[in-house]
């Protein structure tokens, strides 16, 4: 029996932004904007999701008078990844 795919990380811009994030210790909100190629108003919309769902933490301050939104992978968002990944090989078995 295969085993269910998390709907939160099978969307492709989260499942972008997770990927982005698991190779780096933390990722400014324009570098993501500027790899996933999302408008600003979608990657915010989808960072808040993962950061609802524990997997993202999202950081903002300012540097000077700029605006800084930075984030990081969880611990709880790389199992999440790690278990996603899993079932996603399920689905190959006896290709």
């Amino acid at each position: 029996m295969l085993k269910e795919l998390n709907p939160l990380l099978h969307s492709q811009l989260r499942l972008s932004i997770m990927s982005l994030l698991l190779t780096v210790e933390e990722a400014e909100f324009v570098y993501l904007k500027e790899k996933t190629q999302a408008t600003a108003g979608n990657l915010s919309v989808q960072l808040d999701k993962l950061s609802e769902a524990g997997y993202v933490s999202v950081e903002k301050s300012f540097v000077g008078k700029k605006p800084r939104t930075v984030c990081r992978i969880t611990s709880a968002g790389r199992e999440a990844m790690a278990e996603y990944v899993e079932a996603l090989k399920g689905y190959f078995v006896g290709l």
